[in-house]
């Protein structure tokens, strides 16, 4: 679908979707959770539901992925994750699938609050400890792209932000990254978006992991942004010894860090302070950790 024929999400929307298909709710007072994220716009329903509608073709199909896996996976896993309660169809309008949830309170994770963690680290290792270890039939379809089929946008982007960052230390970085070997073990769950705007806290400590949009299987390596984006050296050292990661699959790591990095960077960092400050820390990380080792 093209930019310009993109629908409109708004509360109006969500109202009649909700009105039309599930009349039971259809009371429940409704509004805008801002900010909304790029993929979906997210509504509070109520005080237990939300409502995530699809804002563009490429997230389409999360809402039947979280409704099929996020059943069996939540129940072994030590942070909670959101239990699906509908999938609505297309109507009024609006032409995709979309997810009524239960609410799940609590605060986005913040760097201020959680970089010098070494708890917060090794929750975060036990949780993709926990998911890695899922049996993964059925998923085949969910089988993850590799690192390498990023490489093309990756490099142009270094070139776009190569003044901002520093163009030889990116590719030096992103060159290694590519030339690790490669996952040779079964292929294993990962969430696929794991940083620090996927993660809630509720009294300081990380209480929730949201948005599976990107849940698949194969190399989870993509899993360790969430080292560079929200952890300092030292927890970031206590992330990598408990979740087990050999030198390979960290190398990756760093290349994912990056690539995921600056694709948000060069698309919105223009435009919106918030994702120029998370992206620019995260490639930062990333570049002191492969000069440093920390």
């Amino acid at each position: 679908m093209a930019p310009e024929t993109l629908p409109a999400v708004d509360a109006a929307l969500a109202r009649r979707l909700v009105g039309a298909q599930f009349p039971h709710w259809a009371g429940l007072p409704l509004r805008p959770v801002e900010p909304g994220g790029s993929d979906h716009a997210i509504f509070r329903m109520g005080a237990d539901l939300s409502v995530r509608l699809p804002r563009h073709a490429g997230a389409i199909d999360q809402a039947k992925k979280e409704a099929e896996w996020l059943p069996r996976l939540a129940p072994v896993l030590p942070l909670a994750v959101p239990e699906p309660v509908a999938v609505g169809e297309p109507g009024s309008g609006y032409p995709w699938s979309w997810a009524v949830s239960r609410w799940l309170p609590g605060e986005v994770a913040t760097v201020d609050a959680l970089a010098g963690s070494h708890d917060a680290a090794a929750t975060l290792a036990g949780f993709l400890t926990d998911l890695q270890r899922q049996p993964t039939e059925g998923a085949g379809d969910l089988t993850g792209r590799p690192l390498s089929a990023r490489d093309a946008a990756t490099r142009a982007a270094i070139e776009q932000a190569g003044d901002v960052f520093g163009a030889s230390a990116m590719l030096e970085l992103w060159e290694a990254a590519l030339g690790a070997p490669a996952w040779d073990r079964p292929p294993v769950w990962f969430h696929g978006d794991f940083h620090t705007g996927n993660l809630l806290t509720t009294g300081g400590r990380l209480s929730s992991v949201i948005d599976f949009g990107g849940l698949g299987v194969g190399d989870p390596a993509c899993d360790l942004m969430v080292a560079f984006t929200l952890l300092a050296a030292g927890p970031r050292a206590t992330f990598r010894a408990a979740l087990g990661t050999d030198d390979a699959t960290w190398t990756r790591g760093r290349g994912w860090a990056l690539s995921t990095g600056l694709n948000a960077y060069t698309h919105y960092a223009a435009d919106h302070p918030g994702v120029a400050a998370q992206t620019t820390r995260q490639i930062v990380q990333a570049l002191t950790d492969a000069r440093t080792g920390r």
